[in-house]
Parts: C-alpha cells; sequence; structure tokens
C-alpha cells in the first residue's frame, strides 16, 4: 500500500470510529450484551477458521526465530479460545458502568449538579503478539460504548484478521454499527505514526507490548496515552516468612508464564535467609528450568548461578531467566525496587504484618502484594472481565484496566431558569 493510500486508509477507518461512537454511546446495556453473546456464538462455531489462521501465524513466527515464549503469547488453543469465550461470558454479567451516577447535589438556587459516567468515545490499541487481546479490548470498549481502533502486530496479522472478522459479524448480527470494531490490516509501520496524529477523531492510545512499541507510541502520539513501559516484578522474602508457601507463590510469579508483564523478574532475599531459604528457592527454581543471575551471595550458595551484572536489576526477561539479590532488610529491599523496578507489580513474603504494611506503603507501584504471586495482575482475576492492559501511569487508570477505567465523566445540570447574577 502507498503512503498516500495508508494515510487515507487511517483517516478513513477514524472518521467511520467516531460515527460508530456516538452511535455506542446511546446504546442501552441489552444492546450491547446482546452482541457480545453473538461474538460468543461465533467464536465458539468458528474455531476451526481461527486456528487455521493462527497457525500460519505460528509456522512465520517459528522461521522467523521467535522464542518459545513468543510463541507461547501467539497460540490460540482450544484453552485460549475458552478462555476468551469465558471473559465474555462474565462481562456480559458485570455491571455497565456508563450512565452511573456518580454524585449529586443541588445549589443554593436550585440548580441540580449530577456526574454521569460516560464513555471515552473512540479508543486505539496497539498491541503486539498476543491476539486474544483483540477480543479482549473489542469486547470491554464495545461495553463500555466505545468505538475502537485496533493495531496488532505483524506476527499476528492472520489471527488478528480472523478474529476482527468475526467479532464485526456479530456487530451486524446484533445490528450494532460494524466499524465499532476495526482492525487495521495493514503491518506498514507507516499505520501507527498516521493514527497517533488523529486526536481530532481519536480520544486515548493504550499501547501494549514490548517496551520500544510503547516508548515510541508515548513519544510520537498527539494524543492522550495509559500504559506501562515493562513489568519488572519484584518479590522480597523477608526473614520472617512460611518457607512452604513463599516456594510455591515464587514458583508460581516466576514459571507458570513467564513470557508476561506480571511474571517475577527478580527476588530479593533476607541476608539472614542465604544459608536456608535461599538455597532451597534456589533449587527449586533450577529443578524448573530457570536460569539464575545472582548477585555474590547467592552465587555463593548456588554454584550453577550467573553472576548478575547491573543491567540484570533493570531487565524484564520474559523468558525462564530471574535475577536474585539478598538484601539487608525491607527498608533496602524497597530502596532496591525504588531505583530498579518499573511500578508494575511488586510483593513481600512475610508472616510478620508490621513488615508488610511498611513494604506495602513505602512501594509506589500499582499493585503490591502481601504473600500472593504477581501473576494476579489482571484483570480477569480482578474480577474485572476482561482486560484492556495494566496502567503504571497514575492519572485516570492505574494498574489493571476494566470498564470503569474506560470511561469518563460528564456533568449533567438542570434548572427551571437560573441565571448567573
Amino acid at each position: 500500500m502507498e503512503s498516500s493510500s495508508i494515510k487515507n486508509y487511517i483517516l478513513d477507518s477514524a472518521k467511520n470510529a467516531r460515527q460508530s461512537a456516538l452511535a455506542l454511546s446511546c446504546m442501552s446495556t441489552e444492546e450491547k450484551n446482546r452482541a457480545l453473546q453473538a461474538m460468543i456464538i461465533h467464536l465458539n462455531s468458528r474455531r476451526t477458521e481461527i486456528q487455521r489462521e493462527n497457525k500460519i501465524d505460528l509456522e512465520n513466527g517459528r522461521i522467523n526465530g521467535l522464542s518459545a515464549a513468543m510463541i507461547d503469547r501467539l497460540t490460540l488453543n482450544d484453552a485460549r479460545i475458552d478462555a476468551m469465550i469465558q471473559s465474555l461470558k462474565e462481562l456480559i454479567l458485570l455491571k455497565d458502568p456508563v450512565g452511573t451516577c456518580l454524585s449529586e447535589w443541588t445549589r443554593p438556587n436550585g440548580m441540580t449538579i449530577k456526574k454521569i459516567r460516560v464513555p471515552i468515545g473512540v479508543i486505539g490499541i496497539i498491541y503486539e503478539s498476543r491476539p486474544n487481546v483483540t477480543v479482549d479490548a473489542a469486547s470491554l470498549c464495545l461495553k463500555t460504548g466505545n468505538a475502537t481502533i485496533l493495531r496488532g502486530g505483524k506476527e499476528s496479522i492472520h489471527s488478528n484478521r480472523a478474529l476482527a472478522k468475526i467479532l464485526q459479524d456479530a456487530l451486524i448480527e446484533a445490528e450494532l454499527p460494524k466499524n465499532a470494531i476495526q482492525l487495521i490490516s495493514t503491518t506498514d509501520r507507516q499505520a501507527v505514526g498516521e493514527l497517533l496524529q488523529l486526536n481530532e477523531y481519536i480520544d486515548l492510545i493504550i499501547p501494549r507490548g514490548g517496551e520500544s512499541l510503547i516508548r515510541r507510541v508515548a513519544r510520537e502520539s498527539t494524543i492522550p496515552v495509559i500504559k506501562h513501559y515493562k513489568g519488572v516484578c519484584h518479590l522480597y522474602a523477608d526473614k520472617e516468612l512460611n518457607p512452604k508457601q513463599a516456594v510455591s507463590v515464587i514458583l508460581n510469579s516466576k514459571v507458570q508464564r513467564p513470557g508476561v508483564c506480571n511474571a517475577l523478574e527478580t527476588l530479593l532475599v533476607h541476608e539472614s535467609l542465604k544459608e536456608t531459604f535461599l538455597k532451597e528457592i534456589c533449587i527449586k527454581l533450577i529443578e524448573s528450568g530457570v536460569e539464575i543471575r545472582g548477585d555474590d551471595a547467592t552465587c555463593r550458595v548456588c554454584p550453577q548461578a550467573i553472576s548478575a551484572t547491573e543491567d540484570d536489576w533493570f531487565a524484564e526477561y520474559l523468558d525462564m531467566i530471574i535475577a536474585v539479590k539478598t538484601v539487608k532488610n525491607v527498608k533496602d529491599a524497597i530502596a532496591h525496587i525504588e531505583k530498579y523496578g518499573s511500578r508494575h507489580s511488586d510483593g513481600i513474603l512475610t508472616t510478620n504484618q508490621t513488615t508488610a504494611n511498611i513494604f506495602l506503603q513505602a512501594v509506589d507501584s500499582a499493585v503490591v502484594y502481601h504473600n500472593v504471586s504477581t501473576r494476579f495482575t489482571d484483570g480477569g482475576q480482578f474480577g474485572m472481565g476482561a482486560e484492556i492492559g495494566v496502567s503504571t501511569d497514575k492519572l485516570h487508570a492505574r494498574g489493571p484496566m476494566g470498564l470503569e477505567e474506560l470511561t469518563s465523566y460528564k456533568y449533567i445540570v438542570t434548572g427551571n431558569g437560573q441565571i448567573r447574577e
């Protein structure tokens, strides 16, 4: 596609989305849920179509040398399709926030003011690898009355096209605007640049993917962006911990699905546990196939560990690799997280509530945990249905973003002829 054609294509998509957003803002919850139900039926009945296109992406990914973790993110097996369907079912049952009255008051002159939740409008989602984001993002936007423009990565283009076609067919069947969900079908990088300049039609951009993508979006966009750059997630194993529980939480945080942003990347261990718990957890991690990059103390008790460099403390591995460091106390752990963390998800493992409270209050991350796996930083796990992403920003939305985070508000003022003196 020529440069001018891409520009016009993206502009037309944005204009169509704006018109669809205006129509969606007046749709009832029942109408939106009917479309979500149609999506469930189509996803379930068209699995062969989805997996046929996904197979093309997987084969191309292997040819192009994608890592095992990236191939995992790309895969749409029956379990992943079931998970998308389940998310839609849960989304239907969730309360629609649009129209909710947040507050109401009456002024001395009799004028009544209501603060009401409303859709944001048009939301652009720019993402990589994980084609399930196509369904998650589009369905959350639809439930909240937002039109969405989806731009997935080239590695998942066939999967995304198949899913987007299914979602649009469901919209047509439910008699909702087809262009309420649009996929940018070209993989040309120019498309992203064009999209980021259309602040006249698009209200919000949410990037999901690698740090380089997100930094590009934040740098080039004339549209507000909600983002997280990376997930350098930490767990601090305090001297007063339950060893059995701590081992379970650490292994789940690191091993259960290492290629995602809420997976554990750095383990901090109280120095008094060097000869006991640290040795035990290193053995468990190595038995699970995890490569350890440790400080001097860790390397002494675990000969298989590789000596960590300064870069390892900043690293988001998204792989079966973990950085391990000993610290003097909870304040030392907090200082490490403040310097090297990404303000995503960090936790403490301790039976001492006072120590836990110090950590939970001082660590400035979107989600902080006490004796819980970091893998729960997820809209579905938080009871939000699907999620549209995780934000480490502090304005408008922070942490897993569900339905409420996809709304804004407006004031509705009513009276009987009041004028300002």
